[in-house]
């Protein structure tokens, strides 16, 4: 095994044991006894603290039965977005296609909503709840692709969990 192999054998192995480690403290933070809304605060608090390319984090769920996305808990600098109609921006996109979007670089996406001019990437996976796509959880980063395969599981996990308590 050369040098190369075996720096991308050690970071494998770092990046599975700081995902299992991540996972059990979400799953600590679904299990504990506050409200869903301390909960998805908590969440967002946790992954924007441990994860240092999470420069935003926050949910958007359905806004009742309006075709439009209501940004629910968030930790990071406040945004304007608030509402987000269904197939605008890539929250507005998730919502519709029900896919999880990874978004490398920003300047890159004609149907992308600023917010702000520091933002350079963005993952938004969707929650499911009975089948139903009911929300998402947004990542902005300051970096531009940040984003890998461990983040988007370890993002699908925490929805999971979410949906849970939902």
């Amino acid at each position: 095994m050369n040098t190369h192999q075996l720096k991308a054998s050690i970071t494998a192995i770092v990046n599975k044991m700081n995902t299992h480690q991540l996972k059990a403290s979400i799953t600590a933070i679904v299990n504990n006894n506050n409200t869903v809304s301390e909960k998805l605060q908590l969440i967002c608090d946790f992954l924007k603290h441990e994860i240092e390319y999470y420069d935003w984090v926050g949910f958007y769920f359905k806004n009742g039965n309006k075709q439009e996305l209501k940004l629910a808990e968030f930790s990071g600098v406040p945004t304007e977005h608030t509402l987000i109609p269904f197939g605008k921006g890539i929250c507005g996109q998730v919502a519709v296609s029900n896919n999880n979007f990874v978004v490398p670089n920003v300047e890159a996406q004609d149907n992308y909503i600023s917010c702000g001019f520091k933002v350079k990437s963005e993952i938004v996976i969707p929650i499911f709840v009975k089948g139903e796509n009911i929300g998402q959880i947004d990542i902005d980063s300051h970096t531009i692709n940040p984003f890998s395969k461990e983040d988007e599981l370890l993002l699908e996990f925490v929805c999971e969990k979410v949906a849970e308590i939902l």
